[in-house]
């Protein structure tokens, strides 16, 4: 029998670094992922090829995809980067040409010469391809994995890709108690239970991990959200990439702080969400939520609850499981990857999510959740993903702040009604990933059609 999947909201909300969840964090660990699996006894003189496939070799350049394979190939996670000067780190990573793996082995490595951006066919199983190899001085192949990042920083190798879920790597949720799949099924098992859809995730939780470390893990997210959010507010300058994009939020939040009687919750979101996404497309540290190009989305509309209606610790931690599981099913039954299904399945789901977090901790029924959820996904459905330049910058950083004010409209308008709709939160889903198949690769985080190519310099 196979049992409904259980991803979880620690899973959904990781700690990672910009600009780009599959793009950068992805590709950071799989390439940590393969230094450990390395196998030992590699011939004299031998070297580490990686080969990246499909929207990787497309936009990796504008999304540091490069760099983030040396940081993992040496070891690096964005764990350990915290406080680390990442443009000096770098820099002697890309002079040294050697990588030493597990065994204390020196095999060369050559970033200009051995990361290789294949424009030609993507592999068939994810646009999201990684073939990294170790090979002798012949070029014959001594040990060789294939990697995909499949979106919001998850990985898997090719063994694993046909037997994962959508394509993603979970637990069985056999032995939880809530095993919801589907929005229809979280409904009915609330009703069921008199359960709120934050008090069953957190039961399911708590089959994998105490409570203690369920809270931790929250407070940890939270806190690296609310810190994003506040960098974003007080940094100022151009974003990195060439295309001289000026950080805004700064001067927005400047503005609306010095006439707050005209300013209303849009300015505010804008500004809070804008933030975020300036410090994503700066490389620094955010949280995938569910990915980096959406990361400004649910940090705003949390930030703003927390700023200027005062909400507890408890009202956060209900926000951010309602929202977990929402982002679970749209994982599981859709896609959270811009390369899979465009923009509408980052900056949507993350409005999504928003929507049925915020509605929870109002008061919302798990009905008018579940509506919440399907308005603010159904209002970005055929969102293509078409950065300019292949930077998480035009249009990314302006779309996490009206991702933030749908989201909220969203909340505020399903509140209003008695949980009755006539469009599903699964039909919803299952048009999202419709919508993506159909989608054509240039609107997939290629940087192919679109704005993408619309910019004509001045």
């Amino acid at each position: 029998m196979n049992h409904p999947a259980f991803i979880s909201t620690l899973d959904i909300f990781k700690i990672g670094i910009g600009p780009s969840s599959s793009h950068t964090l992805g590709p950071m660990k799989a390439a940590n992922a393969f230094l450990e699996k390395m196998q030992t006894g590699a011939p004299a003189n031998a070297r580490i090829r990686c080969t990246l496939k499909g929207s990787l070799a497309y936009t990796g350049k504008g999304h540091s995809t490069d760099q983030a394979l040396v940081l993992g190939l040496n070891g690096y996670d964005p764990e350990n980067l915290a406080d680390v000067n990442m443009e000096s780190l770098l820099a002697s990573l890309w002079k040294q040409k050697t990588v030493t793996n597990l065994a204390n082995e020196t095999l060369l490595f050559s970033p200009a010469d051995d990361i290789i951006f294949d424009r030609g066919e993507p592999l068939p199983q994810h646009p999201n391809g990684m073939i990294f190899e170790v090979i002798d001085t012949n070029g014959a192949v001594f040990y060789t994995e294939t990697y995909f990042s499949i979106g919001g920083g998850f990985i898997t190798r090719l063994r694993n890709i046909d037997k994962i879920v959508a394509p993603l790597q979970i637990e069985s949720s056999m032995a939880i108690p809530f095993p919801f799949s589907s929005g229809a099924q979280m409904i009915q098992m609330s009703r069921e239970s008199g359960l709120s859809i934050a008090q069953m995730k957190a039961a399911n939780e708590r089959e994998y991990q105490s409570s203690g470390s369920l809270k931790t893990g929250l407070y940890a997210a939270w806190k690296a959200m609310r810190n994003s959010v506040e960098q974003g507010l007080t940094t100022e300058g151009v974003l990195p990439g060439g295309i001289k994009v000026l950080r805004r939020a700064k001067t927005l939040h400047d503005q609306i702080v010095s006439r707050p009687d005209k300013a209303n919750v849009t300015d505010w979101l804008c500004a809070y969400a804008m933030a975020v996404s300036e410090e994503n497309a700066a490389g620094h540290r955010v949280v995938t939520a569910p990915t980096n190009g959406a990361a400004g989305v649910i940090p705003a509309v949390l930030y703003y609850m927390v700023v200027h209606h005062g909400i507890e610790q408890e009202d956060i931690h209900e926000f951010l499981l309602v929202a977990g599981a929402i982002g679970g099913l749209i994982k599981t039954r859709s896609s959270i990857s811009g390369a899979e299904v465009g923009c509408q399945g980052e900056v949507g789901s993350a409005s999504s999510m928003a929507a049925a977090g915020l509605c929870a901790i109002r008061g919302g029924s798990t009905e008018q959740v579940e509506n919440a959820a399907e308005i603010a996904l159904e209002h970005h459905l055929g969102l293509t993903c078409d950065p300019v330049h292949a930077l998480v910058q035009v249009p990314c950083i302006e779309r996490n702040g009206f991702g933030a004010v749908k989201a909220y409209t969203a909340a505020s308008l399903a509140r209003r009604g008695s949980g009755q709709h006539f469009m599903s939160l699964d039909n919803c889903m299952a048009a999202m990933k419709q919508t993506g198949l159909e989608m054509s690769i240039k609107f997939k985080e290629t940087s192919l059609g679109g704005l993408a190519v619309s910019n004509t310099e001045c």
